[in-house]
């Protein structure tokens, strides 16, 4: 840090200022605010751990944190899984790899409130013709169940990321030395044993970005759920973004809703900072 010139701190300014701006002062404010009585306009009242104690008794939070880790845990893996293998279809050499490369990322250049209800449609009605034509009942009343509305949300959020995450996985595949894979089918190697042998050690730095991003991304997701399941039926597809915003802002409950930001905060922050760490001693062990 001290070769560091001036011309280095004046490019990072903007950078730290925006941070702090955004980040690092709303962050501080809003863990003051979440032990006062606040109401959006001013705080009158210090209540110390009140709100904190009574979130944890909190039913429809505690259901919201449970169906949200639910949620996450199985569209990381699904999402890891689809990225690296649209990654390795389109580094083959197809003559329309860059074709699929658009088609497969161009889902993440929708915003999620257009896709949530692109994919309500498509669940809710043309779901239901096919299930109607084919005779199965499965394919009909979708987003009505807890469970369809589960699945409904993985999908959508898989079609949305995928290709994104597709990216990440290209750029390390595109810099594995070509002539170690060249070597091993000399040696005799399969397809399986090169892939278990040399393409997975050599990106395993892409999972650790890419399983943080799309941990915290699952965690995070609010308009998806907004606009294509609105939380129901009964709120029992609701996570805990959607949760904390009818908090603070449709129960009016500023200081409780904040109070429920910051242990989320911790709780995403823990995980992500957690499988960070693990996956960084995995990458020196492979």
């Amino acid at each position: 840090m001290r070769n560091r010139d001036v011309s280095f701190w004046l490019f990072l300014t903007p950078v730290l200022l925006g941070l702090g701006l955004v980040v690092i002062v709303p962050l501080i404010y809003g863990t003051y605010y979440s032990f006062t009585d606040w109401n959006g306009i001013k705080a009158t009242e210090f209540v110390g751990f009140e709100h904190y104690i009574r979130l944890f008794q909190d039913t429809a939070f505690l259901n919201a944190i449970w169906f949200t880790v639910k949620f996450s845990f199985v569209t990381v893996i699904a999402l890891n899984v689809l990225g690296l293998g649209l990654a390795i279809l389109v580094t083959r050499k197809l003559k329309t790899s860059n074709l699929l490369r658009t088609v497969f990322f161009m889902p993440n250049m929708i915003g999620g409130l257009i896709l949530g209800f692109i994919w309500q449609f498509i669940f809710i009605n043309v779901f239901s013709d096919i299930g109607e034509a084919l005779g199965i009942e499965a394919l009909q009343g979708w987003l009505s169940t807890t469970g369809t509305g589960f699945w409904g949300l993985v999908i959508l959020t898989c079609w949305q990321m995928a290709g994104y995450i597709m990216i990440i996985y290209i750029a390390y595949l595109q810099n594995i030395p070509s002539e170690l894979i060249e070597a091993a089918k000399i040696d005799g190697a399969n397809s399986f044993q090169r892939f278990k042998s040399i393409t997975f050690p050599l990106v395993a730095p892409a999972f650790t970005v890419s399983l943080f991003l799309t941990l915290s991304n699952s965690f995070k997701i609010y308009d998806q759920n907004l606009s294509l399941t609105n939380g129901g039926p009964y709120e029992s597809t609701q996570m805990v973004a959607m949760e904390i915003v009818k908090t603070a802002f449709s129960a009016n409950e500023m200081a409780y809703g904040q109070a429920k930001a910051v242990v989320f905060f911790i709780i995403v922050a823990a995980i992500a900072l957690t499988q960070v760490y693990y996956n960084k001693k995995r990458e020196v062990d492979l």
